[in-house]
């Protein structure tokens, strides 16, 4: 069996994807996704000029989000 799909909320950042995966737009056109990345960052601020992808616009946007999973 293969390794499940990890995804990681960062605190006050961006999801962390990490394992194979591939993203696809809303059309079903996939976004590429550079060779030899095996972590993903995928922007939930809002702000990134790089969509779906983090670029660090969270940093300066005062972006806020700390969920926690249920212990």
């Amino acid at each position: 069996m293969s390794e499940p799909l990890v995804i990681r909320c960062r605190e006050n950042g961006p999801l962390l994807v990490s394992g194979a995966v591939r993203i696809l737009d809303h059309q079903g056109n996939e976004f590429p996704i550079p060779a030899g990345k095996d972590t993903v960052a995928l922007c939930r601020c809002g702000h990134s000029k790089n969509k779906p992808f983090c670029d660090g616009s969270h940093r300066s946007s005062g972006f806020q989000a700390a969920e926690l999973a249920k212990a």
